[in-house]
């Protein structure tokens, strides 16, 4: 069972700055498991709760023109497809012009395991990861490394529709 609708909301949005949270579009769970909007936001963001059923927190709020790819993503997994073949399809369909992907950069913001407490509203023991996509960004195209270095930004799939800017917590 799904924790109560006003609690989801408080976990899902704490991956994003306090001033952006208010207005964020929230999604989580049903009683029945499945993934629905809690609340239709009136901001540029859009977060994604903590599946009830995973044993490890994890909520991810991304720039709300990411949806479509998002949610082609979250379709081809409950369809069956897994691993790298997610992102095969997609890839393909945006090539192809069926689907959208963002022109502008597009931020995401995600925490991973530890906990939350819904009593005062906060996560411990999570770790954070900050992404800008940036669509076939390159570090050609962006003078990044296209691997790791340091606490330095770096493009990650260097070239594809998923490109994104990787950014170490604490830089």
């Amino acid at each position: 069972m799904p924790p109560p609708i006003d609690q989801q909301i408080a976990a899902a949005v704490i991956a994003l700055p306090a001033d952006q949270r208010a207005g964020a579009t929230v999604m989580g769970y049903d009683a029945a498991g499945k993934l629905v909007v809690l609340r239709k936001g009136t901001g540029d963001m859009t977060c994604l709760g903590h599946n009830p059923k995973d044993k490890d927190f994890h909520v991810a709020c991304y720039h709300n023109d990411m949806e479509p790819f998002m949610a082609r993503g979250r379709a081809l997994r409950a369809s069956g497809i897994t691993g790298g073949q997610v992102d095969t399809v997609r890839f393909k369909e945006v090539k192809e012009g069926k689907l959208f992907m963002p022109k502008n950069p597009s931020a995401m913001s995600q925490l991973f395991g530890g906990a939350f407490d819904p009593v005062k509203s906060v996560v411990t023991g999570a770790e954070a990861l900050y992404v800008v996509y940036i669509p076939f960004a390159t570090g050609k195209s962006t003078g990044l490394s296209e691997k790791p270095f340091g606490k330095a930004p770096w493009i990650m799939f260097p070239g594809t529709p998923k490109a994104h800017m990787m950014f170490s917590p604490g830089m």
